[in-house]
């Protein structure tokens, strides 16, 4: 049986080898709710502004990016935590609430994680990941390096980015509490692990495999069993995955908000909450015809409001299924793989949605050319990466010589402090490109392609 005063653990790995913090600058926080800021002040946060969310290299700036798509992801899951902690608290974490500070902490938690979640995230959007995938099956890794490169995911390497990369000078990365770090972990097993607790993907690289385990230990959890805030981020993407890339593709005049309630009529005409969404959405639609407005204006009206009660049904379902299941997952009894949206009224409602973006926007020949691009520029860009990192200190290679060079003065720090084998090479070549932005990217690689025909 889990605790929650184990799951909200506030203390931070670097306290654990006997390092204390300072500046004194947390005055008037909790621990955890100076997590959310700190995250918010990280580098590879603002980098996000030019990441993926679905539509690659986008110019329309009321269009999702990687960033607006996690302040999205990090305000339902605070408003989910809200409503536990004002709403349930007595019910979901007993009667210490008011000791635990629940009010503070978990609506902090969980904005802190869905404001992370995504991290670690190469260019390109998931794209990014399948053609890093892809790139490492061609070199042909054998054994336990190829596990961790072959199913490169974003997740991983979010996790290997705060607690290692994100450095100031130590090996503590942004030096999070142990409540949030264990919150983020999405899929809680380590690469190679036959333990994966029903869910799809590992979530921990060999490499930090250390660090889950010190993080396990102090806060109740182990292998294959997740954090129970991390039920309700994973929901909270869910949503945001549907819900807002349906008005981002209706946004890009990909498909309208007509095509959008056609294809929910026509995916269920029994499930009521479709059809609690469908007629509040075509109701405000028929009210807004009656004013002045062009077709583009009202498209974007009307799903702003089918925005709305969609995500206020989700919202509500979610909260409830965790409620109801919050006994099984402090006791472990869980059925493996659980998820709150997969489980909840609104299922049909979210599979409907991500069925439609995938077939209106994900599959949108434009989109399909520009992750093309984007697959081509990540692998073209990793070769040279990993011949600058296999020959960079070797003065008869003058052009691999300048790409190691250019790589992020603490990626190389922590290369060069590691064995420099394969499995080495392999994680300082995911480090450098996960942590490019689209068009740095673009940058470079033309620099570096430049100078090589030189």
């Amino acid at each position: 049986m889990i605790s929650w005063e184990k799951l909200l653990n506030h203390s931070r790995r670097k306290e654990l080898h006997g390092s204390k913090e300072s500046m004194g600058t947390g005055a008037g926080r909790t621990e955890i709710e100076r997590d959310y800021d700190r995250i918010l002040f990280a580098t590879p946060t603002r980098r996000l502004a030019d990441k993926t969310q679905v539509f690659p290299m986008e110019e329309n700036d009321s269009v999702r990016t990687r960033l607006t798509h996690s302040f999205e992801v990090s305000n339902l899951a605070r408003s989910i935590g809200v409503r536990l902690a004002f709403d349930y608290a007595e019910k979901v974490f007993g009667p210490e609430h008011d000791s635990l500070q629940v009010k503070r902490n978990v609506p902090s938690l969980l904005a802190a994680v869905g404001l992370a979640h995504d991290l670690g995230n190469p260019p390109f959007g998931h794209q990014g990941e399948l053609a890093m995938q892809q790139w490492f099956s061609e070199k042909n890794l054998e054994g336990e390096i190829a596990i961790d490169f072959l199913s490169f995911d974003g997740n991983a390497q979010t996790f290997r980015l705060l607690t290692r990369l994100q450095l100031l000078n130590d090996q503590f990365g942004l030096n999070l509490t142990l409540g949030t770090l264990a919150a983020l972990i999405k899929y809680p097993s380590v690469y190679g692990s036959t333990n994966k607790g029903g869910f799809k993907k590992y979530g921990i690289f060999k490499s930090e495999e250390a660090i889950i385990q010190e993080i396990w230990s102090h806060t109740g959890l182990s292998e294959g069993i997740r954090h129970p805030l991390a039920y309700i981020m994973e929901a909270c993407d869910d949503i945001a995955y549907s819900v807002i890339d349906a008005e981002d593709t209706v946004k890009k005049g990909y498909a309208s908000f007509y095509d959008l309630m056609d294809y929910l009529e026509s995916h269920s005409k029994t499930d009521q909450t479709i059809k609690t969404v469908v007629e509040s959405s075509r109701r405000y639609n028929n009210d807004f015809k009656k004013e002045q407005l062009s077709s583009r204006e009202l498209n974007d009206i009307s799903m702003q409001m089918f925005r709305v009660k969609a995500i206020s049904e989700m919202i509500t379902a979610a909260t409830e299924v965790f409620v109801k299941n919050i006994d099984n997952m402090m006791s472990g009894k869980l059925e493996p793989g659980f998820e709150l949206i997969k489980n909840s009224s609104c299922a049909d409602l979210c599979k409907a949605t991500k069925d439609f973006d995938y077939r209106y926007g994900f599959q949108h020949k434009e989109v399909l050319r520009l992750e093309l691009r984007g697959n081509n520029y990540i692998k073209s860009m990793m070769t040279m990466l990993w011949n600058a990192v296999d020959k960079g200190d070797n003065p008869d290679f003058p052009f691999e010589r300048y790409v190691f060079g250019g790589i992020s003065e603490n990626y190389r720090r922590i290369y060069m402090a590691s064995d420099k084998s394969t499995y080495s090479k392999c994680q300082l070549v995911c480090d450098v490109l996960s942590g490019m932005t689209e068009s740095y990217l673009i940058k470079k690689h033309d620099e570096f392609s430049s100078l090589k025909k030189c």
